[in-house]
């Protein structure tokens, strides 16, 4: 390598480094301004900088696999209605159209072409979860998609500098929280910007007129890192099934994969065909989740970006709960998308063993509550159960694997609500055993103080198909969902909590790693003292 061509790489590495950091700023600018709690207390979100031709250069640490793993594929839906050659400085773009965004009609994507010296240089997107955007709300209980909300088609938000006050006014209309979803779509707006400001600050910095370069720099990097990656494993085909709760009646989730020389293939058939309710996954969320657990097995090291995820070929059949088409419902399409690594990971462990964790949680235990006193309170609050246990470590307990989200702080939603949390704290015993243990779940118990009644949106799961432990470790504790005075309530479904009566949610454990023989006495000891395991 000549010393020109070497100063080229270090500067193509430094500048793609900035660029991490800047995508990282635009999803903080999300953060700090965005009014629904999910985004702003528990970062529902996703932030990433794109090339003209759409190819995913970086993504922001803040966010989740679901959404910043569909987002890459949305901008390329968005570049179909709207070409490069047609955008103009001023221009913003979204949707929150399922298939060609997220999965759910709750997440807005919001795309802002950015211009340097009257050019097309890159594509800002980033992502945000909605706490309601009309219909039934997120709730599992919809027969279609057009119960679920108002859909957005992908169209301008903002056209050359003219905000599309039509978009707005429809979306507020039909939203119980009109202030808070608006509020949320100038937070999209403003995180771009930011984005965008601060990419042309790093070109004038650096001399460069635009990104074109570092885009082949990165995108060719991360392919021949991942294809490294990837040649060292052993080659050949594993399948792997795990029975889930479902709405109603169980579902069987089931991956074959197969590891060739320079990709991972990733087939979902023989998995049960969709449901009548709205728990179905689209294909590229099933995709998105499927990547997520490849990548964090494979080359947890190596940025997320176009020339990563081009390294996996993921596929499920129509009919399946994994490749919903429209008009299915999909609003809940997160409960089963995040128990997929799982499955993933099953396949794995069969070929290269010891490298993946037990089974978690995995599926959010989001309580969705709506009610009180009009004018009412409508709110979706994080809570998380355990993480399985990996070869040498314990599960992190009440954390969210593989979503990411965090949980949703009491003082929030009692602040803004008349919900009150009488009890949250860790579930004693709920992480399966192991020669390393299996992260806990937490107990919660929740009322209300302004004597009205309260519902109750569920869609959990891993309550009759708990986390399975790994390498002769046992399972998880099941999630649990009852009233105070002893009834027990299904999982998935509306549920009226009457104000003299109080909600108890106990969400699931992680599943163990390893003979709990092997555990040692020490780490025993310190359970029991920390609460942690049934005395």
């Amino acid at each position: 390598m000549s010393n020109r061509s070497a100063i080229s790489a270090v500067r193509l590495q430094v500048m793609w480094t900035r660029l991490i950091a800047l995508v990282e700023e635009q999803a903080q600018t999300l953060l700090r301004t965005a009014f629904s709690p999910i985004v702003r207390e528990s970062g529902d979100l996703s932030a990433g900088v794109f090339d003209p031709r759409a190819r995913m250069l970086a993504q922001a640490v803040t966010g989740t696999p679901g959404h910043i793993n569909t987002m890459a594929r949305s901008v390329g839906y968005f570049l179909e209605r709207f070409p490069a050659a047609t955008m103009v400085p001023g221009d913003v773009f979204v949707t929150n159209d399922p298939w060609h965004g997220t999965g759910h009609l709750n997440d807005y994507v919001v795309l802002t072409p950015a211009f340097y010296a009257d050019r097309l240089i890159a594509l800002f997107a980033c992502t945000g979860h909605m706490t309601d955007v009309g219909g039934i709300g997120l709730s599992p209980d919809g027969a279609d998609l057009f119960m679920e909300g108002v859909a957005v088609p992908i169209m301008k938000l903002i056209d050359a500098g003219r905000t599309n006050e039509t978009l707005l006014a429809i979306a507020k209309a039909n939203s119980r929280l009109p202030h808070e979803i608006e509020g949320d779509i100038y937070s999209l707006i403003a995180s771009n910007d930011t984005a965008a400001r601060r990419l042309t600050e790093l070109l004038r910095e650096v001399g460069a007129s635009d990104i074109d370069v570092l885009a082949d720099f990165i995108v060719e990097c991360s392919r021949q890192a991942m294809v490294q990656r990837i040649a060292a494993l052993p080659k050949g085909d594993a399948s792997f099934s795990m029975t889930v709760d479902g709405f109603e009646a169980p579902i069987e989730l089931r991956a074959n994969l197969c590891i060739l020389e320079d990709r991972m293939v990733v087939d979902w058939s023989g998995t049960s065909a969709a449901s009548r309710f709205g728990i179905n996954v689209p294909l590229n969320y099933a995709a998105a989740y499927t990547s997520y657990a490849l990548t964090c097995a494979v080359a947890p090291d190596v940025p997320n970006n176009a020339g990563t995820l081009s390294a996996f070929e993921i596929s499920a059949p129509q009919g399946c709960i994994l490749n919903a088409q429209r008009p299915q419902p999909v609003a809940c399409r997160h409960i089963i998308g995040g128990l997929l690594p799982d499955v993933v990971f099953g396949c794995l462990d069969q070929i290269v063993p010891g490298r993946v964790p037990a089974e978690s949680a995995s599926a959010l235990w989001t309580l969705t509550l709506r009610g009180g006193k009009p004018p009412g309170f409508t709110i979706s609050i994080v809570t998380n159960g355990g993480t399985g246990a990996r070869r040498e470590l314990d599960g992190l307990s009440a954390t969210s694997f593989p979503s990411a989200v965090h949980g949703t702080p009491v003082e929030i939603v009692e602040a803004a609500t008349p919900l009150v949390f009488w009890r949250r704290e860790l579930r004693e015993g709920s992480g399966g055993e192991g020669a390393a243990r299996g992260g806990l779940g937490q107990d919660m118990e929740i009322g209300t103080l302004d004597g009205a009644p309260f519902t109750l949106f569920a869609a959990f799961d891993r309550i009759a198909h708990p986390a399975r432990g790994r390498a002769g470790g046992d399972r998880g504790a099941p999630g649990e969902l009852l009233l105070q005075g002893g009834r027990v309530l299904p999982g998935k479904g509306s549920h009226q909590i009457d104000p003299t009566d109080r909600l108890i949610v106990r969400t699931p454990g992680g599943g163990g790693y390893g003979d709990p023989q092997r555990r040692p006495e020490t780490a025993r000891a310190a359970d029991r003292s920390a609460g942690y395991a049934r005395t």
